[in-house]
């Protein structure tokens, strides 16, 4: 589990193809390395993917045919940046909203304009999401927790502050890029137990 608070900018160092599965190897940057032990779980760019192997600040990583497929992975290259972020321990600060990273769709940068200091970014996800956004909540962007500003009909806004442009890869973001979407897992159980009492009254 994690926060959607990004601790570092990482890098693909290395990208190979095995039997239809992909290896990856990431320069991590992470100040301190002592929380990461082989088994554990890194969020890349909101994906949570297992570290397999580790040298320094240097992982490897396993990445499924399912994840390839549902997810952005499958098109990073050499020296593409990823927002990283190491599993939540009990002893931290949940600064941003419980994320999984489970991906729930890939979905398109279709704006951006500036705001005073900030920018605005414009995002199109499948429309089906939308009854799990609202206006005000959380959703996960490339591992980042953002608020939204406004969702109608699978568009959606959020503000990016100088902090979020400089301490994570959104910057790098140009209009028809692929980004990974989790939507707040709240709503999901929300909507289970509502459809749950809904069965259980008829």
């Amino acid at each position: 589990m994690f926060t959607g608070i990004i601790q570092s900018i990482g890098e693909v160092q290395q990208k190979e193809f095995i039997g239809g599965d992909l290896l990856l190897t990431i320069i991590t940057r992470f100040k301190d390395m002592s929380r990461i032990r082989l088994g554990d779980s890194i969020a890349m760019d909101g994906v949570c993917l297992t570290v397999t192997s580790m040298d320094q600040d240097v992982v490897t990583v396993d990445v499924s045919v399912e994840t390839v497929n549902k997810t952005t992975v499958g098109d990073w290259h050499i020296g593409r940046r990823l927002n990283l972020e190491s599993a939540l321990t009990l002893q931290d600060q949940l600064g941003g909203h419980l994320v999984f990273g489970h991906v729930d769709a890939v979905g398109h940068c279709i704006g951006r304009e500036s705001s005073a200091r900030s920018e605005i970014f414009s995002f199109k996800i499948p429309i089906a999401l939308d009854k799990y956004v609202a206006a005000k909540g959380s959703i996960t962007i490339n591992g980042t927790s953002l608020t939204v500003n406004t969702i109608e009909n699978g568009l959606l806004s959020v503000n990016l502050v100088p902090h979020t442009l400089t301490h994570t890869n959104l910057g790098d973001l140009n209009i028809g890029d692929a980004v990974n979407v989790e939507v707040d897992t709240v709503a999901r159980y929300v909507e289970k137990m509502l459809n749950s009492q809904l069965v259980n009254t008829k």
